[in-house]
Formats: C-alpha cells, structure tokens, sequence
C-alpha cells in the first residue's frame, strides 16, 4: 500500500513529485484504472491547492486553472469564443463526471478521444508547467505527442492553461459523434474558432479529434476559409484534402473510412452552424 499526501500549498506538492507520486485530482480517470486491485503506488491528491483552480481574466487573455471542473467551466462567465469549450464540456461524461473531472486531467490523460483537447487547441492555448526549479510554458499541440503520451517531464505538475484574447470578434463551437447521445468514447469530433472582421472571417482554427493518435489542428481548411464572406457557402470550402494531418484507424467503435466520411460531414455541420 502506498502512501497518500494531499498538500495544500504548490510549493509542497512540487516537494512531493520528486518521490515519483500519482498525480490525483478529479479522479475520473484515475480510479476506474485501478477497479479490481489494490492502489499500490504513491498519491499525490492537488484537489485542495487552491491556487490551482478558477478561471481569471487579464488584458492578455484568460487563465484556467489546472483543477477547476468542466461544471465550474459551464458556470463561467466568458465570451462567446469559449462557447465552443462549454458544449464540449457539456459532452465529458455525465454530471458527476463534469463536477469532478478536471481540465488538466482531460490533458494530461492525453487520450486520442479526450473532448476538451479539439477546442483547446482552436483556443491557441498554452499549459502552463511548474516544478521546483521553475515554470515554463507550452503549445498544447505540443504538449500532447501521441496516445497517453505528453511532454510533462519527471516532477513538472501542469497548474494552468492560458487563452490569449482574438484580435477580432470571435465565435466557436464544437460537434462530437458517438454511439450514443451522451457517456460515449467520441468516434469523431471537430471544433472550430473563427474571428470575425467586416463580416468576413479574420482568422480560422479547426481542429480534429479521435481521428489520429492526438487531436490535429487543419491548417489547410483554415487558409480556405480565411478571408471568406460569413455566409452560408462558407462550409462548401471544405475539401477532402484539407484532412491530410489525420490518420485514423479501424478500431471497435468504427473504420477509418467512416471516420474520414465523418469528419466532412461534421465540419460542414459546425461551419455552417458558426456562420449562420
């Protein structure tokens, strides 16, 4: 049986990560790994550092931190450039899962199908990543390399993920598929932020998720539809190849083949809703 340390203070679990600790925070993820055996390791529970969660604003932009919840998200009162981030939290699992279950978490859990990491990204958003000999800030496309793998290095604790304000007027939104309506693994999911400028679109970032083994920004679909009048044939500029950056697989939930008739069909859907 290992030990449980639940500090108070970063300085102390900062302290503690050096002893190889389990980072706990909603514990959503954490737990239903471990149903049928015993919790051998060492806990690191951050749930009571407050410095760790809400959500503020400066003139630069926005700060969430690592622990605050997808509920607390959906409360909060942010532009409509978050709309997108708030209907995918809408989409984490069922109530109890959104009170518990934590920013950071759906990122550090890095799954392929994880909901917030397709609008993070259409976000521009930076993790922020704390250890004892300082912080240090980075991409989110960077941060996630792969499936389950993150650049999160030994003793390094994410404590925020920072949002810088558009240049523009911006909107976003977000469309997931699964087997069912709600407590599904995505089968595909797509979000998109658009800045608007004179009724056109300023700046474009779309991104793809549970089509590659971590969510892809299109850059190619974005230079299309940049530029373009906010109108309803702004969806009509998608091409299949704008989807050159996936790479999704045949698994149990569906082909790669659906997946890539899919995702046309869900950034046709989303453009469309943004635009009208």
């Amino acid at each position: 049986m290992g030990e449980y340390f639940s500090p108070t203070r970063l300085e102390e679990a900062l302290a503690l990560l050096g002893r190889s600790c389990t980072v706990l925070a909603g514990g959503t993820d954490f737990f239903p790994a471990r149903v049928g055996r015993s919790i051998d390791e060492d806990i690191l529970d951050i749930s009571k550092i407050t410095d760790l969660r809400g959500i503020s604003a400066s003139v630069d932009g926005w700060r969430l931190g690592a622990t605050t919840t997808w509920s607390e998200l959906l409360v909060a009162d942010l532009p409509p450039l978050f709309d997108g981030l708030k209907q995918a939290a809408r989409e984490v699992g069922g109530r109890q899962i959104q009170n518990a279950g934590t920013l950071a978490g759906n990122l550090c859990n890095a799954s392929p199908a994880a909901d917030g990491v397709p609008p993070l990204l259409t976000l521009d958003a930076e993790v922020e990543l704390a250890s004892h000999t300082g912080r240090r800030r980075l991409p989110l496309s960077h941060f996630i390399v792969g499936n389950r793998r993150t650049e999160l290095a030994p003793g390094e604790l994410l404590t925020a993920i920072h949002i810088p304000r558009p240049n523009n007027n911006a909107r976003s939104g977000f469309v997931k598929l699964g087997a069912r309506r709600y407590l599904v693994i995505s089968i595909v999911m797509a979000a998109a932020a658009l800045e608007i400028a004179d009724g056109r679109v300023a700046a474009a970032r779309i991104a793809v998720g549970a089509c590659s083994a971590a969510a892809q920004r299109l850059p190619a679909l974005e230079a299309a539809v940049t530029g373009a009048p906010l109108d309803a044939d702004l969806a009509n500029r998608i091409d299949p190849a704008h989807l050159a950056p996936l790479q999704p697989i045949d698994d149990m939930r569906a082909s790669a083949a659906y997946r890539r008739d899919v995702v046309v069909t869900l950034l046709h859907r989303l453009l469309g809703e943004l635009a009208s």
